[in-house]
């Protein structure tokens, strides 16, 4: 788990062990040991590590998401991968637990649906999309009082 999520960042990047292990403050040969899963390096190391590549310390020390039999990298501080949902013939989807609980989801909320034909679809909160709208507005509204 963590020896994969170190080796496919250190390769994402493109950096040698040499180099990780110097941001990481230990020897080529220890670091090695992390990746073969030989050892494990301490909480200060690891989030040193999760530090420079921009990751959580959770998705750093978690085993890979796997998606289609393959294992993911970490995702970005701030960033998530919950998994895949089925659209049933109705058109409806399943939210993951864990993406309501975070985004305070809960029955009767209220979600804006964006798509964008080369990247895929969106779900944003109602209520952060309307205040975004209006802020826009205020913004447009302001700079034509001034260029009038």
């Amino acid at each position: 788990m963590l020896k994969d999520n170190l080796i496919a960042l250190r390769r994402l990047d493109g950096a040698s062990q040499e180099k990780i292990a110097e941001i990481a403050g230990v020897s080529r040969q220890a670091y090695a040991k992390w990746e073969k899963g030989e050892a494990l390096p301490d909480i200060e190391r690891c989030m040193a590590l999760a530090e420079y590549y921009g990751v959580s310390l959770d998705s750093l020390c978690s085993p890979p998401k796997e998606f289609l039999g393959k294992p993911l990298m970490p995702a970005p501080r701030g960033k998530h991968i919950w998994g895949m949902v089925t659209v049933n013939d109705r058109g409806q989807i399943v939210i993951p637990r864990q993406a309501r609980e975070l985004f305070g989801l809960n029955s009767g909320s209220r979600l804006v649906v964006l798509g964008d034909e080369g990247e895929g679809i969106a779900l944003v909160k109602a209520e952060d999309f309307e205040e975004r709208i209006q802020n826009i507005h205020r913004f447009a509204e302001n700079d034509a009082a001034i260029n009038d």
